[in-house]
C-alpha cells in the first residue's frame, strides 16, 4: 500500500496522531482511498520518472504485468513522437514545482495501441519543496471518445446546461453558446472574434501568469478551477470550468473548449461556511464552558481550552485517558460517568450537576450535559460532553434554600444565622462560621457561631467595636473585610490572642455585612483551625452568605419599623389611632376590674389651619411635633399620649384622684399655650380640649373618644383655648349638629335653599347702590334655621365650597331676571368662603355664569374675609389675582375685627370696605368705636375704597354715617333682608328723595 499512502498525502491537512489512536477524520480518509484504490487507475512515479508502483486497474488497463512496469521509466507509457518533445520536459517541470496537471492524455498499452484517459497528476513535495513522488489517478475514457453518438449527447446536455466557449490556440473566441452568453451578459457579436482577455480582470490579462496558463494549454495541459470572470456589467462572478485542449496528433492544441457554471453563489456560501467554521472553532475554545469529546471505547480524543481553564488539566492528562480515571477520587462523580455511558450507548443525552475538586484540589461545581453521536446503524461512535461551571450559581441555591425556607417559615433571625452557618460548614468543613450583629451603639452580639466554643461567643458578646478589636471588631469599625491569616502573629488579636488561640482558633476572615444605605450591621466570619489564607471557594460562600445575611437582618429591621409604622405616628412618634385604641382599650379593661375611673382628653389645636396655609406644611410639621413633646412631657408612665389624625391628640389618664382632674387639664393647657419660635416665627399657640369620663360618659374607648370630641367642640364653640368636660346636653348638641348636617346635604341637593336680598343704598345721594344675597333655609321638619347655625357646619363637613357655587349661579340668575323685566338692580353682591378661593377653578365657573345670565364683571361683587385675603396658600393669592383680572369688584368683609396690617390693605384688591355690624352697633352710644369708625371711613377715602356700613338700625347711626362721610350702608334701618318677589316690590315704592324710607 506504499502508493496508495503518498496519494494519501496531498490530502493530509491534519495534525500528527498516533497511529493506535486514529482521529475520526483519518479514519473517513483510509476509507476513501481504499476506495479510490479498488476503482481508479493509479501510478506511482519517483522523482525522475521511475515507475515505483501501479495498482491491479492500471495494469489491466495498459496490459502490463508488474514485472514488466515495476522499475521502468514513465516514458515507455507515452507515445514516442511525445516523449522526446519538450512538452514532455515541461510536464516534468511543472511537476517539479508543484504543480497539479490534469486532463485527457493518450497512453501506451503493452500491445502497442493507444487509450484515452482522463488524468490527474500529483506531485509529492517534501518539507524543503523538493519532489519527492509523483501520484497519478486515471480512468479509461476510450469508449466515450469512440462512441461519438454518446459524445454528442453528452454535448448537447452539457451545451443545454453549462456555459460553453470555444477558443482558437491563439485565444480568440470561436463560438459560444447560450448560456454562456446568459451568464456573461454579452451578445454572441459582442464576443465572437475577441480575444479570451476580455473576459478576464485587465491585471489578470496582461500579467505573465495569464500568458503562462493559456501556453500550457495550448501545449495539451488541462486546466480545471474556479476563475474570476468580469460580465459586460462589470460584475465579478466566479466561474467554475474546465479548459479541456483538442489535440491534434503532435499533442498540440487545435482548439480549447471551455465548459464551466456561475459558481457565485456557492463561492460565497462556501466563504460564509468557512468563516462560521471559523468563529466555531473560535466560541469552542473561547467559551469558558469544558468540552470533551470521546470515541466509542469512551476514550478522551479532544478538549478545548476551557476544560484546562475550568480543571487545570493540561492535554497530556487528558488524552486518550477514560473521563473516570480523572476523577477517580469523586466516587459519586465516577457512578455518573458510568450511568452516563450507559445512556450514551442507548443512544440517550444525559445531565448532572456534581460538586468536584479540579486539579489543584480546589472544589468545583459543575453542570454537565452529554450528548451522543450515532452513525447510520445507530451505533456510538463519539460522544460530547459539556460542562459549565455553576459553583457560583449552585453555591448561592444551597445557601439560600436553607435560609430563605426558614424566613418562609418565619423563623427566629437567630435560627436563620444558625442555618447559614451550618450549611457553609457542610460544604466546606475547614471553615467555623459566624454571623454577629453590631447595633446603634457600635456593640457586638452573637447572632449565629453554633461550631464556635461557648466560652469564646461569650467573651466577645458586646465587645466595642475598633480597629484592635480582633477581625470582627475591626471589620465592623473599618467596614472593609479583614483577613487575620495568623492570629498568633496579627497585632489586631493582641487582646485576644490567647483566647482565640486556647479554643484552636488560628485564622480568621471577617467580613463587614451593610444595608442597603452602606452602613455596617454586623459581620460574616470564617475561623480556621490552622493559619491561611480563604480560598476562591471561600470567597464565593462568603460573597453569596452576605447577600442572605443582611437580607435577614434588614428583613428584620423592617419588620421592626413595619411594626412602627402600623403602630405610630411617623410625624411625631406617638402611638397612632390603632395602637392607642388598643392600649386604651387595654386601660379600660383594667380599670374595669380594679373599679378605679379613667379620663380621655380629646384635643384640638386651635387656628392650625392657619399655620399650615400662613408658614406652610414643614412649619405645620414643627408645630405638630413641639405639641407632642409638651404632651409628653406632663403625661405620666401610666398615661397614654397618642395622635389620632391631623391636628388632633389624645390623652388617656389611667391614675389620678378625680378632684384634682380640673387642674391637670388645666395644666395641660397651660403647658400647650406656651410661646414657642417655629423655624423663626413666634407663635402663641393654643388648644381646645374635651374630656370623659369611664365609666361616668362611657364602657369602652370608641364612645369616650366620641364623647370627648364633642365637649372638644363645645369648648372651641364657646372660645377658643378652653376645656370642657362632656354632659348629656352636649350629647343632644351634637346629634342635633349631625342631624343639621343631613339636612343640609338634602336641602341643597333637594333645592330647599333660597336667597335673600338686602338692599345697600347709597349715603351721598340715598340711591339703590346694590343688594347682598343672603342663603336662607326653611327646613319641612327643623323649620327655619339661621345662617348662623348652618353655616358653621357646611364649613365643618365640607359643604360651603358647594354653597358658595350654589349661591353664585343663584345670584346671576334673578339679577339677570330681574333685568330682563325691566327691575334695574346695579349690583349684587355675594359672600364666598375660604374654601372657594382655594379652587383654581372659581374664575372660570364665574366667568361661565356672567356668559350665561348675560351679566358683566361689574354686575358681580365677592364678598371676602380678611383671612382669606392674607391667606398664603399659593392657590388662594392665585384665585384672588385671576378674579381681580377679570374685574370683578372684591369687598372685604367684616373689616376691623382681623388683624391686617394698614400697610398689607394697600396691597390687597378690593375696592370696598365692609365695616362691621359690631363697630355701627355702639358707634352713636360710644365716641371711641364712633372715633374708630370715623378711622375706618378715613382709611377707606385715603385708599379710595367704598365703605359700606352694616347692621344700620336707627337714625342716630344713618345720620353719624353721614356725617362722617361713609359711603354706602345697609341693615335694618332700610329694610331687612327680602326674598326676590319682595325686594321687587321694595324697588318699585323707593323713592331716593322720600323719607321715611319704605320697609323701615
Amino acid at each position: 500500500m506504499g502508493s496508495q499512502e503518498s496519494f494519501a498525502g496531498q490530502f493530509d491537512q491534519q495534525p500528527d496522531v498516533p497511529r493506535d489512536r486514529p482521529s475520526l477524520y483519518e479514519e473517513e480518509r483510509e476509507a476513501l482511498l481504499r476506495a479510490l484504490w479498488r476503482c481508479m487507475a493509479i501510478l506511482e512515479l519517483a522523482a525522475d520518472g521511475t515507475v515505483l508502483e501501479a495498482n491491479d486497474n492500471l495494469l489491466a488497463m495498459l496490459g502490463y504485468q508488474r514485472h514488466e512496469l515495476i522499475g521502468q521509466h514513465h516514458r515507455m507509457l507515452c507515445d514516442p513522437a511525445y516523449a522526446g518533445t519538450d512538452d514532455y520536459q515541461q510536464f516534468w517541470q511543472h511537476l517539479r514545482q508543484g504543480e497539479v496537471i490534469a486532463g485527457t492524455l493518450q497512453r501506451r498499452r503493452v500491445d502497442g495501441t493507444t487509450v484515452w484517459l482522463e488524468a490527474l497528476c500529483s506531485p509529492i513535495l517534501d518539507h524543503c519543496g523538493q519532489l519527492q513522488k509523483v501520484i497519478s489517478v486515471a480512468a479509461d475514457i476510450s469508449s466515450h471518445i469512440d462512441d461519438s453518438r454518446h459524445s454528442n449527447n453528452v454535448l448537447s446536455a452539457l451545451n443545454r446546461s453549462l456555459g460553453v466557449i470555444e477558443l482558437s490556440p491563439e485565444g480568440r473566441i470561436l463560438a459560444v453558446n447560450r448560456n454562456y452568453l446568459k451568464t456573461m451578459e454579452y451578445l454572441a457579436e459582442d464576443l465572437l472574434g475577441q480575444p479570451h482577455s476580455v473576459l478576464c480582470d485587465p491585471d489578470y490579462a496582461g500579467s505573465e501568469q495569464y500568458a503562462a496558463f493559456w501556453r500550457d494549454v495550448c501545449n495539451g495541459r488541462f486546466f480545471s478551477g474556479r476563475f474570476p470572470r468580469r460580465t459586460r456589467s462589470g460584475r465579478i462572478i466566479w466561474w467554475e470550468a474546465t479548459y479541456s485542449p483538442l489535440l491534434d496528433v503532435h499533442g498540440k492544441a487545435e482548439r480549447v473548449i471551455c465548459i464551466g457554471n456561475d459558481v457565485t453563489y456557492r463561492v460565497t456560501r462556501e466563504k460564509s461556511d468557512r468563516e462560521h467554521l471559523h468563529l466555531l472553532s473560535l466560541g469552542i475554545n473561547e467559551t469558558d464552558n469544558a468540552v470533551l469529546i470521546t470515541d466509542e471505547k469512551n476514550r478522551i480524543v479532544f478538549h478545548n481550552t476551557g476544560f484546562t481553564r475550568m480543571l487545570g488539566f493540561q492535554s497530556q492528562q487528558v488524552i486518550g485517558k477514560l473521563p473516570r480515571e480523572l476523577f477517580a477520587d469523586h466516587p459519586s462523580f465516577v457512578k455518573s460517568i458510568e450511568r452516563c455511558h450507559d445512556e450514551l450507548l442507548q443512544g440517550h443525552s444525559f445531565h448532572t450537576e456534581e460538586l468536584i475538586h479540579d486539579f489543584h484540589d480546589q472544589p468545583v461545581w459543575i453542570s454537565a450535559v452529554t450528548n451522543p453521536i450515532l452513525d447510520a446503524a445507530g451505533r456510538l461512535i463519539n460522544a460530547v460532553c459539556v460542562m459549565t461551571d455553576i459553583t457560583n450559581t449552585k453555591v448561592h441555591e444551597v445557601l439560600q434554600n436553607r435560609v430563605l425556607n426558614a424566613m418562609a417559615r418565619d423563623s427566629s433571625l437567630s435560627e436563620q444565622m444558625s442555618l447559614l452557618c451550618e450549611e457553609v460548614e457542610r460544604v466546606a468543613p475547614e471553615v467555623i462560621a459566624s454571623v454577629l450583629r453590631v447595633d446603634e451603639q457600635g456593640r457586638l452580639h452573637t447572632l449565629a457561631a453554633p461550631s464556635l466554643p461557648d466560652i469564646y461567643t461569650r467573651a466577645i458578646e458586646g465587645l466595642q467595636i475598633g480597629p484592635l478589636v480582633g477581625a470582627c471588631g475591626s471589620a465592623a469599625f473599618t467596614g472593609e473585610s479583614v483577613i487575620s491569616e495568623d492570629i498568633a502573629s496579627d497585632p489586631r488579636w493582641s487582646d485576644f490572642k490567647e483566647l482565640a488561640l486556647g479554643n484552636g482558633l488560628h485564622a480568621c476572615w471577617s467580613t463587614p455585612i451593610k444595608s442597603a444605605d452602606g452602613k455596617v450591621i454586623g459581620t460574616f466570619a470564617f475561623y480556621f483551625r490552622q493559619p491561611r489564607q480563604p480560598s476562591a471557594f471561600h470567597h464565593l460562600l462568603v460573597d453569596a452568605g452576605l447577600h442572605l445575611c443582611a437580607l435577614a437582618i434588614e428583613r428584620e429591621a423592617s419588620r421592626a419599623r413595619i411594626h412602627q409604622l402600623a403602630f405610630y405616628d411617623s410625624l411625631t412618634g406617638l402611638p397612632n389611632r390603632s395602637l392607642l385604641l388598643v392600649q386604651a382599650g387595654q386601660a379600660i379593661a383594667t380599670a374595669e376590674r380594679n373599679h378605679t375611673t379613667v379620663a380621655v382628653m380629646f384635643i384640638d389645636l386651635d387656628r392650625f389651619k392657619q399655620v399650615n396655609d400662613s408658614l406652610g406644611h414643614q412649619a405645620g410639621d414643627e408645630l405638630l411635633r413641639t405639641v407632642a413633646t409638651r404632651l409628653q412631657s406632663q403625661a405620666r408612665r401610666s398615661d397614654i399620649v397618642g395622635r389620632l389624625s391631623g391636628d388632633e391628640f389624645v390623652v388617656v389618664l389611667t391614675q389620678y384622684e378625680p378632684e384634682h382632674l380640673a387642674d391637670v387639664v388645666k395644666r395641660v393647657q397651660e403647658r400647650l399655650a406656651m410661646p414657642c419660635h417655629i423655624n423663626g416665627t413666634p407663635l402663641n399657640p393654643s388648644a381646645s380640649i374635651g374630656v370623659a369620663l369611664f365609666p361616668t360618659n362611657g364602657r369602652d374607648i370608641e364612645t369616650l373618644l366620641h364623647r370627648a370630641d364633642i365637649a372638644m367642640y363645645q369648648a372651641k364653640a364657646v372660645n377658643r383655648g378652653r376645656f370642657s368636660f362632656f354632659s348629656e346636653e352636649m350629647n343632644s348638641l351634637a346629634q342635633e349638629r349631625l342631624a343639621l348636617e343631613s339636612a343640609l346635604r338634602d336641602a341643597l341637593r333637594g333645592g330647599d335653599l333660597e336667597l335673600h336680598f338686602q338692599p345697600q343704598i347709597n349715603l351721598h345721594d340715598r340711591s339703590l347702590y346694590g343688594v347682598e344675597a343672603l342663603a336662607r333655609w326653611h327646613d319641612a321638619q327643623l323649620g327655619q334655621i339661621s345662617p348662623g347655625r348652618f353655616i358653621p357646619i357646611a364649613e365643618q363637613c365640607g359643604l360651603i365650597g358647594e354653597l358658595g357655587k350654589w349661591a353664585l349661579e343663584e345670584a346671576c340668575f334673578q339679577l339677570s331676571d330681574w333685568r330682563r323685566r325691566g327691575i334695574q338692580i346695579p349690583t349684587i353682591s355675594v359672600n364666598l368662603s375660604a374654601t372657594n378661593f382655594h379652587d383654581l377653578e372659581l374664575p372660570q365657573f364665574v366667568t361661565g355664569l356672567l356668559r350665561r345670565y348675560n351679566l358683566v364683571s361689574t354686575d358681580l361683587t365677592l364678598e371676602i374675609t380678611e383671612t382669606v385675603l392674607m391667606d398664603t396658600n399659593p392657590s388662594t393669592s392665585q384665585t384672588i389675582s385671576a378674579v381681580h383680572a377679570l374685574g370683578i369688584p372684591l369687598a372685604m368683609d367684616d373689616f376691623g375685627t382681623g388683624y391686617s396690617s394698614l400697610g398689607y390693605l394697600r396691597k390687597l384688591p378690593v375696592s370696598e370696605l365692609k365695616l362691621d355690624q359690631s363697630f355701627v352697633r355702639d358707634m352713636a352710644k360710644d365716641e371711641a368705636v364712633s372715633a374708630l369708625t370715623n378711622a375706618v371711613i378715613r382709611i377707606g377715602e385715603s385708599l379710595k375704597l367704598t365703605v359700606v356700613a352694616e347692621g344700620v338700625e336707627d337714625a342716630d347711626q344713618y345720620r353719624l354715617l353721614v356725617s362722617q362721610g361713609c359711603d354706602v350702608a345697609q341693615g335694618y334701618y332700610f329694610s331687612r333682608p327680602m326674598s326676590a318677589d319682595q325686594l321687587e316690590a321694595w324697588v318699585r315704592e323707593y323713592r331716593c328723595d322720600a323719607n321715611p324710607i319704605p320697609g323701615n
